[in-house]
C-alpha cells in the first residue's frame, strides 16, 4: 500500500493591505501551508481563511461564498477576474493579495 503521508504541503503566501489586514489580526503577510493531497481553489481557500485566520467581522470580507464587493483579489499580481476567480486552482508559492477598497466603518 502506498502512503500519502509524504505528499508535500501546498505553500502559498497571503497578503492583506489597505485595511484588509485589520480583519486578520493586523498581520499583513502570512505564509501558509495547505494540505497538498487535495486540490485548492480560491473558493476552498476563502473557506479555510474564514475558519482559521479571520478574526474580525467576517461580513466585511466574506459575502456568501466569495469576497464581498470592495475587496480586490490579485493572484501573483494579476486580477483574479482574469484567472477564473473562485475556480482558480492554487499553485505552490502563489501570492494571493487582498486589498480593501472600503474605507470608513
Amino acid at each position: 500500500m502506498m502512503s500519502n503521508n509524504n505528499t508535500p504541503d501546498l505553500k502559498i503566501i497571503l497578503e492583506f493591505s489597505a485595511g484588509a489586514e485589520l480583519l486578520f489580526g493586523n498581520i499583513k503577510r502570512r505564509e501558509i501551508s495547505l494540505d497538498g493531497t487535495q486540490k485548492w481553489t480560491i473558493a476552498n481557500l476563502l473557506k479555510w481563511m474564514h475558519a482559521n485566520i479571520l478574526t474580525e467581522r467576517a461580513e466585511l470580507f466574506i459575502q456568501g461564498d466569495t469576497v464581498r464587493p470592495g475587496i480586490l483579489v490579485l493572484i501573483n499580481d494579476t486580477d483574479w477576474e482574469l484567472l477564473g476567480e473562485l475556480e482558480y486552482e492554487l499553485q505552490a508559492n502563489d501570492n494571493v493579495l487582498f486589498i480593501s477598497t472600503l474605507h470608513g466603518g
